[in-house]
């Protein structure tokens, strides 16, 4: 599992509300690690931006933080991912909202988000989002991986003058630090983490223990 750096938080005006009580749910390893570790956190989505998937009237969110470049994050993708949107997303039982968390230990992850959200500006970001995971072992081998991601690009049939113009302004690169630093303020340190229901949760979940968590939030909000 990736580690971040220990940042001070960005966003201190952020509204927050405070999660009371405890939990740990000790799951069944997905990919060898140690098992997740499952807290209440202080936090309020209602503010946060992202990439959303799935539909507005979804009454559960999954929001998660991933770096490109981390392969517990690819794990989730690759396995997980798939199961979530075709089973919990069509059919409009939850809604997913992705937030950028680059880690420095991993250089070139700054560039696969900026490639993500360049393609996000014309509405293709999770087309990217997934050429970028499935690829990961073949563009971190690379020392400049630019060129590969404007393949992605290509194969997306983005307009290019406009996705060169974008990554060559890395512009939105404040945008992607950003969203992270908000991570930061609701305790995400490591890669991949998710809130749900206000539960902060680290770890690449298999499909079963995330379906727990979103029944456990289904279950609350029917109370």
């Amino acid at each position: 599992m990736a580690q971040s750096m220990n940042l001070k938080p960005f966003y201190m005006g952020f509204a927050l509300l405070v999660v009371v009580g405890s939990a740990a749910i000790w799951w069944a390893r997905s990919t060898g690690s140690a098992p997740v570790e499952v807290g209440p956190i202080p936090v309020s989505t209602s503010d946060f931006s992202g990439y959303v998937l799935g539909s507005d009237s979804a009454k559960v969110e999954i929001i998660e933080y991933a770096d490109f470049g981390c392969g517990a994050c690819a794990h989730y993708a690759v396995v997980t991912g798939p199961d979530v949107k075709k089973r919990l997303v069509e059919t409009g039982r939850v809604r997913v909202r992705f937030r950028d968390f680059p880690i420095p230990s991993h250089p070139q992850s700054p560039d696969a988000h900026l490639a993500a959200a360049c393609a996000g500006e014309q509405g293709q970001f999770y087309p990217m989002h997934d050429q970028i995971f499935f690829g990961q072992r073949d563009w971190t081998r690379q020392r400049r991986p630019e060129r590969r991601f404007r393949d992605y690009a290509e194969a997306l049939r983005l307009d290019m003058d406009r996705y060169d113009s974008c990554v060559k302004d890395r512009l939105l690169l404040g945008q992607i630090e950003a969203a992270k630093q908000e991570g930061i303020t609701v305790g995400v340190h490591s890669t991949p983490s998710f809130v749900v229901g206000g539960l902060l949760v680290v770890g690449a979940l298999p499909y079963d223990s995330l379906v727990s968590l979103v029944e456990r939030v289904e279950a609350a909000a029917a109370r």
